[in-house]
């Protein structure tokens, strides 16, 4: 199975920015522990980050063409308006896609209730923090078409 998991803007300061909210591991860890996963379950996995939201859809996109089985994003705050990354994931009909957040964005502030990004994904994962991700991989194995 090819997992391609696509963070958003400002993942890449985990550990740096709000720890209580997001905790004090870095993103080197996120990714180690996602490709940790990757191997006990024999998955084949993709990290990406990035703070620009054209090259996410970039991404999405090359999805498509490359045999990706499922996609795990974390859209960041792209979550709430970016209808550009919604386009992009519902063009991928043949691809599961999950969505995750590292907190619990419908306890947070009111505008992070609020997704845009989720109704172009199969399911939505919110608030278990970096160990959603993991998570977020035995559903996308569970559920390959």
């Amino acid at each position: 199975m090819k997992i391609l998991v696509v963070n958003g803007p400002n993942l890449n300061f985990l550990g740096i920015r709000e720890k209580a909210i997001y905790g004090d591991q870095n993103y080197d860890y996120l990714v180690k522990t996602i490709k940790d996963k990757a191997l006990e379950v024999g998955a084949e996995v993709e990290c990406y980050q990035s703070n620009h939201e054209g090259a996410i859809i970039d991404k999405l996109q090359e999805a498509y063409f490359n045999g990706t089985d499922a996609i795990i994003i974390n859209p960041g705050a792209y979550t709430h308006y970016s209808y550009a990354i919604h386009d992009a994931l519902k063009s991928l009909e043949k691809i599961y896609k999950i969505e995750i957040h590292i907190s619990d964005i419908n306890s947070r502030e009111s505008f992070r209730s609020n997704s845009v990004t989720a109704p172009a994904c199969d399911e939505q994962i919110v608030g278990h923090g970096l160990a959603g991700y993991l998570e977020a991989i035995d559903h996308a194995i569970l559920n390959r078409s």
